[in-house]
């Protein structure tokens, strides 16, 4: 990291002397020098980014060549950082001294939903710097090298205030020009408003895609007002033409607006987080048509935990790196998650199997069950790529059904694909005993869903959501048929109403980045955020 560091400084005294050069050019016009100037900035900035990827790749090799020792290493940092270890595990090294003198955590989800899903302490700043700069750096390596197109200056936008990036990206990225922004500009509104100055664009950046859902739906809603502004050069120079373009591209409608608006562009970077696989599948199907999409990691609570390398596979398969926080994995039986079972490490991993994910860090002396279900689908050296399946705290359960996160989704996806014209955009559920909704009848669920294309619903088609679950779910379908639980209650929501309930998630004090999407509601308060916003 050191040696990182150091060159990065001399790089940078390197650009800074550049403008003395200029004195060599002074017969030149005042243009071609400012281009000559800019353009060796920009190679020199290119190749500080291109030697500390490849320092970064060395590295992921090395230690995921030996995962065992590196997976090792971790935890001596991790036991570092924590004041006073007491008994056998004080100045340990042993993976299995470790595992068997602590016991395994697990948070609940509704403390993790109150706290917004913060589990585990933050990691420090050093470390976490160092693992989110990997990450950093080897996802814009692979994203470039997928997409040459997309380093051309000026060839991103980021239209929300978080970034995707894990870290912000070093300085001679700024260097290079890729990233429009305008200066100090931190509404996502002015940020949508200088994408749009740009009809060049190669790729287009959110911090999540939940959040880049929010950007289309408030591009749609305050289209207009957007062309105006752009018309009028407020800000910048006046752009009708541009205002021109947008407008007609909005009323073609919501199905590729994105290429309509950026024909050159290629891809969408977000991060990815829990729930916002929904997001993905609404965005592609609709702004975002014919996109790719790419996520450089996967962050859960405690820090990264998977990297991603290869961004021109769908659906992010993400490497699990030996370094910290330090990952261990229990392996998930169905029916027999709450037993008690042994955890194995990364090198450990077999393919085609599922494991939660067990992290500790340096921060606090806990082995924290996350929730995270991931499937093994390959190996890189000797640690497991994995592609995640469901959290295991996003469980409905009123009478013993335990229907996981997956399995209400796939039930969901099948009924509003018989619902005529519709495209869901979101949904969240909430037990009936959270609302007080089961007085009088058996307990059952509210389901809020936000949808595209439908702006009622009918009778027989909410029934059609309950019709699915049994089909997923024949404990459930057991219980439905004895009475002892109710039939599914389906409730449309209006436009925002799940943007108010990231705003309420995200002003928890706790609130990590990027904010984990839930899709059960354990808390009254936040249930009653969708449940002020019901059309039927």
């Amino acid at each position: 990291m050191l040696l990182l560091l150091l060159l990065l400084l001399l790089l940078l005294l390197l650009l800074l002397l550049l403008l003395p050069l200029d004195i060599l050019r002074q017969r030149q016009p005042q243009d071609a020098r400012l281009s000559w100037r800019a353009g060796l900035q920009r190679r020199v900035a290119r190749g500080a980014l291109c030697w500390a990827a490849a320092w970064q790749q060395r590295r992921l090799e090395q230690s995921t060549q030996r995962a065992g020792r590196s997976q090792q290493q971790a935890l001596r940092w991790c036991l570092q950082g924590v004041q006073r270890p007491r008994g056998p595990l004080w100045r340990t090294t042993d993976t299995n001294t470790f595992r068997n003198h602590l016991p395994l955590t697990k948070a609940s989800q509704a403390q993790e939903e109150e706290s917004g899903g913060q589990l585990l302490p933050p990691m420090s700043t050093q470390y976490y710097g160092e693992a989110s700069l990997q990450a950093t750096l080897l996802g814009l390596a692979a994203l470039s090298k997928a997409y040459p197109e997309v380093l051309a200056p000026g060839g991103i936008a980021c239209v929300t205030p978080t970034s995707p990036w894990p870290r912000p990206l070093p300085w001679p990225w700024h260097a290079l020009g890729q990233v429009v922004r305008a200066p100090g500009a931190k509404h996502p509104g002015a940020l949508l408003l200088e994408a749009l100055r740009s009809p060049g664009l190669r790729a287009l950046e959110a911090g999540t895609a939940t959040e880049l859902l929010d950007v289309f739906s408030g591009l749609e809603a305050n289209g207009e007002e957007l062309a105006e502004a752009m018309a009028a050069g407020n800000p910048g120079p006046p752009l009708p033409r541009r205002a021109a373009e947008l407008r007609e591209a909005l009323e073609l409608g919501p199905r590729g607006l994105a290429l309509r608006l950026w024909p050159k562009l290629q891809v969408v970077v977000t991060l990815d987080a829990g729930g916002q696989a929904e997001a993905v599948a609404a965005l592609g199907a609709l702004w975002c048509q014919g996109l790719a999409f790419f996520s450089p990691a996967y962050a859960a609570s405690g820090g990264l935990v998977g990297l991603n390398l290869w961004p021109e596979q769908p659906r992010g398969p993400y490497l699990l790196p030996p370094g910290a926080p330090f990952i261990e994995l229990l392996p998930v039986k169905e029916g027999a998650q709450e037993e008690a079972a042994s955890t194995v490490l990364l090198a450990e991993a077999q393919k085609g199997e599922e494991y939660e994910l067990v992290l500790t860090n340096h921060t606090g002396l806990t082995r924290c069950r996350l929730g995270d279900v991931v499937q093994v689908v390959g190996a890189y050296n000797q640690c497991p790529v994995v592609r995640f399946v469901c959290r295991l705290g996003q469980a409905l359960n009123v009478r013993g059904e335990d229907i996981q996160e997956d399995v209400f989704s796939e039930a969901l996806g099948q009924a509003v694909g018989q619902w005529p014209g519709a495209k869901l955009l979101d949904h969240s559920c909430v037990e009936s005993s959270i609302l007080d909704s089961s007085e009088g009848s058996a307990p059952h669920y509210e389901v809020f869903v936000a949808l595209r294309g439908l702006r009622n619903l009918s009778e027989e088609n909410r029934d059609k959501l309950d019709h699915c679950l049994q089909e997923v779910s024949p404990r459930y379908k057991s219980l439905r048929f004895r009475g002892s639980v109710g039939p599914a209650r389906v409730h449309l929501v209006g436009h925002g109403a799940f943007r108010e309930l990231r705003a309420a998630l995200a002003a928890c004090p706790s609130s990590p980045f990027p904010p984990e999407m839930p899709r059960v509601l354990r808390h009254r308060h936040l249930a009653q955020c969708l449940q002020r916003r019901v059309l039927s």
